[in-house]
This record gives structure tokens, sequence and C-alpha cells, in this order.
């Protein structure tokens, strides 16, 4: 049992008199996790799950149904697990947000990716933006399966017009993982950007999201 270790290479003690980044990521999981299961510590415990899922990031992204195969494992570690991944999302778009423009898309690429790459399906999402290009909102606002999402610019229109948003960035995922877009994401993104046009609205960009990001700004595609 973990109890019985010497208190200085506990996890909770360890972070308490070193830092957080004197831990592995099994002891990192291990504090979220607290408790172990019969015959295994909360650590190793903790490495097993990043053993199975392949890293922090695989294992922030498991669904209740993956998590529950492994024995003492159930819903509330699954929401203490949800909890560590919506708390980090909420910073990443806090700091979005504090920044004083979005004029740099790199900035709002890495939001995106931290966001969207471990959707299962594909979604559609906006980035409004003031006048200074300042962040007003983020909005999911389609969702599809996993081949595709149905994007209606008068829904799109609706939420530029509510927001009094001054300028837009859409996004969109890809599930498989390539980031380059189709012939239909640059069809979309044409049809939106006419409708916007009609009431001032600029399109800094669209950026799809896989396993890295692609700006159709950067690449002369808007």
């Amino acid at each position: 049992m973990i109890r019985n270790w010497p208190s200085a290479i506990r996890p909770r003690e360890k972070l308490i008199n070193e830092g957080a980044q004197s831990l592995s990521d099994a002891e990192l999981i291990a504090i979220i996790l607290r408790t172990g299961a019969r015959g295994k510590s909360v650590v190793e415990l903790a490495q097993e799950l990043l053993n199975t899922f392949g890293d922090i990031r695989g294992l922030l992204a498991c669904e209740l149904a993956e998590l529950q195969k492994f024995k003492g494992l159930g819903p509330v570690k699954y929401t203490q697990i949800a909890a560590i991944k919506a708390i980090a999302h909420r910073n990443l778009k806090s700091e979005l947000k504090s920044q004083p423009s979005l004029d740099n898309p790199r900035s709002a690429a890495d939001f995106l990716l931290t966001t969207m790459r471990d959707y299962k399906h594909e979604v559609f999402a906006c980035l409004l933006v003031n006048n200074r290009n300042q962040l007003i909102r983020y909005v999911e606002l389609f969702s599809g399966s996993i081949n595709g999402a149905s994007i209606y610019p008068r829904e799109v229109l609706k939420l530029v017009l509510r927001l009094n948003a001054a300028a837009i960035i859409f996004a969109h995922n890809h599930p498989s993982g390539t980031c380059y877009p189709s012939v239909a994401d640059k069809d979309i993104t044409q049809r939106l950007k006419e409708a916007l046009d009609l009431v001032d609205v600029r399109v800094l960009d669209h950026i799809i999201v896989g396993e890295t990001t692609f700006s159709m700004a950067e690449h002369g595609m808007l």
C-alpha cells in the first residue's frame, strides 16, 4: 500500500516538497485517482492506464466504457479524470481570451488543437472576435458523424449577429488525423465567407484540426 511507503516518495508529499515537476506522469495521475485496486498500488494502476492509453493525452480522451475495463475503476474515477481535462481546457480558453489580440493564428491553432484533436466525431466551431481582434466566445456549432458535419451558413450568421462579432475564425476537426482541407472544406469556407461579407464580418481563418493543424489563411486559401 502506498501509505506504507516512505513519506519522501509518496506522490502527494513529493509534490508538496519538490514541486509537480519532480513527479512522473504516473505519479501525477495517481494523485488524481487517490486509490489503487486490489493487489495494485495507485501508482501501479496509473502506470497501467498510461501504458494502455499511450500517454496522458490518450488517458484524458478515454471514455467511461474504456475505463471500466480496469478493475476498481468506474464512474467516480472517470469523472475525476474528465474534470482535470475540463479544467485544462478552461484554462487554455481563459488564456486565449486574455490575449490583447488574435492577430497571431498560432495561439488560436494551439487552443483548437488541444480542444478538438481527440473528438471521435467531426465538430465545426467558431471563434467570435470583436473589432480589436479579441476573443468574444468559442462556440461549437455543429457536430456530425466521423465523416462530416452539416454546416448551415444561416446559423453562423445568427450567431455572429447575436454576439455582435466583427470577425470570425472557423475551425473543424478531422477524426482521421489528417488536417489538409478537402474540396468540401474549401467550398463551405467560400459559402460562409460570401454570407458574412453581406454583413461586413471578416473571416480571419479556417483552421482544420487533425494530429496537427492547417491554417487556410496561412496557405492563401481565403
